[in-house]
């Protein structure tokens, strides 16, 4: 299906699809990157443009003391988000990926780009935002869990925590941004402030409350 083509929107409930019984591996997003150096087509396609305006235009403050951005692919995101911050931790773990985001970001010295495996390698924080973009549905449901502990623990008292994700339309395969938003909003320590939701992507920004 092509931007171009009229999307419904799937009817879904709670619960009504299961993430992966593992996660995916290191090896299935190199093989991606080594077919296509931009395999989601993040620099090309209108969804993606789309998405990353409604994105920064979603940020409730002006501008952050620091960022992670975890799953930065080729950097596209990173690019339009370092304006907006003083500093910004960029990781992947695929190492055409991180090539490709360094030489976007090559003149941005405020911004860092590093290799990591999450959720096992998260950073040391705080930050006070925290943007995860189209990586969560990868991840089995106990390391969506660990990702969550860990991008929750990473947030200062009043830090904002930005999730962006796409929307399936096939019913067989319904697991998606509907299910691991749910799975955020289920966080006592977030509370919403914003959520924009169409036949595209699911946009959700929390901020941490402190509350345990």
């Amino acid at each position: 299906m092509t931007d171009r083509e009229v999307r419904s929107v799937v009817s879904r409930t709670a619960g009504d699809a299961e993430p992966p019984p593992t996660s995916f591996t290191e090896e299935y997003f190199d093989r991606r990157y080594a077919r296509a150096p931009d395999p989601w087509g993040l620099a090309s396609r209108w969804y993606e443009r789309r998405k990353y305006a409604i994105t920064l235009a979603s940020l409730p403050r002006e501008r952050y003391r620091a960022c992670f951005e975890p799953g930065c692919s080729i950097g596209e995101l990173t690019r339009l988000l370092a304006p907006r911050c003083d500093r910004l931790l960029a990781v992947d773990f695929a190492e055409d990926a991180v090539r490709q985001a360094r030489a976007a970001v090559r003149d941005l010295d405020h911004v860092e780009v590093r290799r990591s495996t999450l959720p096992a390698q998260l950073p040391d924080g705080p930050f006070d935002l925290v943007v995860v973009s189209e990586i969560l549905y990868y991840l089995s449901r106990d390391d969506l869990d660990l990702m969550l502990d860990g991008l929750v623990g990473l947030l200062e008292a009043g830090g904002d925590l930005v999730a962006v994700h796409w929307r399936t339309t096939d019913p067989r395969h319904r697991y998606d941004g509907h299910d691991v938003h749910l799975a955020i909003e289920a966080r006592g320590e977030l509370e919403r402030l914003v959520h924009h939701s169409d036949e595209q992507f699911v946009l959700d920004v929390f901020r941490r409350t402190g509350a345990a």
